[in-house]
């Protein structure tokens, strides 16, 4: 059985390197790259790969929600490749679905294998992230562990959470007992750290993400 991979990541040589590695496994087969979530997103629409070599830290639209949305649209699987070790970035991507979670840095033989285990529909993390996630099942979630948007802090997420319910920057303000300045301004954040044009946008993404309702 042959694997098609589809391979995602901003930085054209490191892209064009790790298409070449894949590439050169013999059950593996590159059928495209993307730049960015968005054309990740458009190109597994279009070639249907088996499994998606994901970045997470990428302009237009970030790893996590283009993970999130491949995943929601069919049986493509993802493993993420990123630089990001932290516990926010790990669990936002397995709660968008990802498969599987490697450092770049991991061996070829690492990568070809976490693809081929994902194709199979089984998971696997390098092994640092592994006992760091067997350590978080074994304890328990934090509060925050598997909150959405990690990237937020809680005051902005509690904002995104009232703009999502419809409220004004100006009713935001009161009930948090906030001043309005303070209010646009965590607004600003968030639609910058979400990468949105406006609050429509901000909208859709929280109520996906299960904001914006009792």
């Amino acid at each position: 059985m042959t694997v098609t991979v589809l391979v995602v990541d901003d930085h054209p040589m490191y892209r064009e390197g790790l298409a070449t590695a894949v590439a050169a496994a013999p059950a593996l087969t590159v059928v495209g790259e993307a730049a960015d979530g968005v054309e990740a997103v458009e190109q597994v629409a279009r070639l249907n790969p088996d499994v998606v070599l994901m970045d997470l830290h990428m302009p237009r639209l970030n790893g996590i929600d283009a993970t999130r949305q491949i995943v929601e649209a069919g049986p493509t699987a993802v493993v993420v490749l990123t630089m990001l070790d932290g516990d926010d970035s790990v669990f936002a991507a397995m709660r968008a679905g990802a498969r599987g979670y490697l450092l770049k840095g991991a061996d070829r033989g690492e990568i070809v294998g976490a693809i081929e285990s994902a194709a199979r529909g089984g998971v696997v993390f390098s092994s640092g992230i592994a006992s760091r996630v067997l350590e978080f099942f074994a304890a328990g979630p934090g509060p925050n562990a598997l909150a959405p948007f990690p990237e937020l802090t809680d005051r902005e997420r509690e904002v995104l959470d009232l703009v999502a319910r419809g409220l004004t920057n100006a009713e935001i303000a009161k009930r948090l007992f906030l001043s309005a300045k303070t209010v646009r301004n965590h607004v600003s954040n968030v639609f910058g750290k979400l990468q949105v044009a406006g609050r429509a946008e901000a909208v859709a993404q929280a109520r996906d993400a299960g904001l914006g309702s009792d």
